[in-house]
């Protein structure tokens, strides 16, 4: 029995060794075939928006890259978190990214008692993508041309005056909280499902006000369309020499801005977001890509993963 045992039992040891070598051989296979298929990068925020806009930047040149298609999603609603649920509960595989944002990836975590995610835990961190900063527009049958004369304005009709965001919980509803902290103005805010939407109420004269990203509101300052009041920045934009910043217009102290990213479900494989974010590091330095971000008026910022998870969790009050 014995010596028959011995050969059989050398077989099956053989074939785990076999077995696990084949698997410790097939990782590197595995990685080096990603991606096989097409992407997706889930945009949380309406079509139109800066979110939206760098999503198809992005996704533009990695389908160069990578042979196969990167379509955009987007799944906007609820400031932003429908969309990034959405992230979440997709399979951690590498072909669904999420276009990480402000309000849904930080500030919720300081605003709403429950999510439906962790913003640690359920996220695995790409890269950082670009920074930007936000206008106050009006409409331009407003009869102010500056920062003090629409303080003036608003206070002479308290509660009267409505300002319009991207949503409950985004930076740009934050940036109008945060202009009625410090004036002492009483605004109503009047939430949308994304930028676009937004700012249409405003170019239509539903709404008198909105705070919002540079890149979404050129073209129509530009056109006349909206009347650029100031800008949340610390400091004034190229894109805008003209107009000043709500710091320098009497409210020294006032800084808002807001961040873009990549981030997939925590538990895609190391060696995915390792490859996914030297291919987003690779696109950010192209200067074309740089060139269209910064016509954005944002500033690009490529980082690492670990990076990348720190800086988010310094935006977490």
């Amino acid at each position: 029995m014995r010596l028959t045992a011995w050969p059989i039992f050398m077989s099956i040891a053989a074939a785990v060794t076999l077995a696990g070598a084949a698997l410790v051989h097939s990782a590197p296979v595995l990685a080096q075939a990603y991606p096989g298929k097409p992407l997706r990068i889930i945009v949380p925020w309406a079509p139109g928006g800066t979110a939206d806009i760098l999503a198809r930047i992005l996704g533009q040149k990695m389908a160069e890259d990578f042979g196969q298609q990167v379509l955009v999603d987007n799944r906007p609603g609820a400031s932003g978190l429908i969309g990034t649920e959405a992230l979440v509960k997709s399979a951690p595989d590498g072909y669904t990214l999420l276009l990480a944002t402000t309000a849904p990836n930080s500030v919720a975590a300081s605003l709403y008692p429950k999510l439906p995610y962790d913003v640690f835990k359920d996220f695995a961190p790409i890269s950082l993508l670009a920074k930007t900063f936000y206008v106050m527009s009006v409409h331009p049958s407003l009869p102010v041309t500056n920062v003090r004369e629409f303080v003036a304005f608003a206070k002479s009709r308290p509660g009267q005056l409505n300002f319009a965001s991207a949503g409950n919980g985004t930076p740009n509803h934050l940036s109008g909280e945060m202009f009625k902290s410090l004036t002492g103005v009483r605004m109503q805010h009047i939430p949308y499902k994304g930028s676009a939407p937004a700012v249409a109420e405003v170019i239509g004269g539903q709404v008198p006000l909105v705070f919002e990203n540079v890149a979404v509101v050129v073209p129509h300052i530009k056109a006349g369309r909206l009347r650029a009041l100031a800008i949340t920045s610390a400091k004034r934009s190229a894109l805008l020499p003209e107009v000043p910043t709500i710091a320098e217009s009497g409210f020294p102290g006032f800084e808002a801005i807001g961040w873009f990213g990549v981030m997939v479900p925590a538990a895609t494989p190391r060696d995915i977001v390792v490859r996914l974010n030297g291919e987003i590091v690779r696109v950010l330095g192209l200067p074309d890509v740089r060139q269209r971000v910064e016509g954005l008026g944002a500033e690009v910022v490529s980082t690492t993963p670990e990076a990348f998870d720190q800086f988010n969790r310094a935006q977490v009050i």
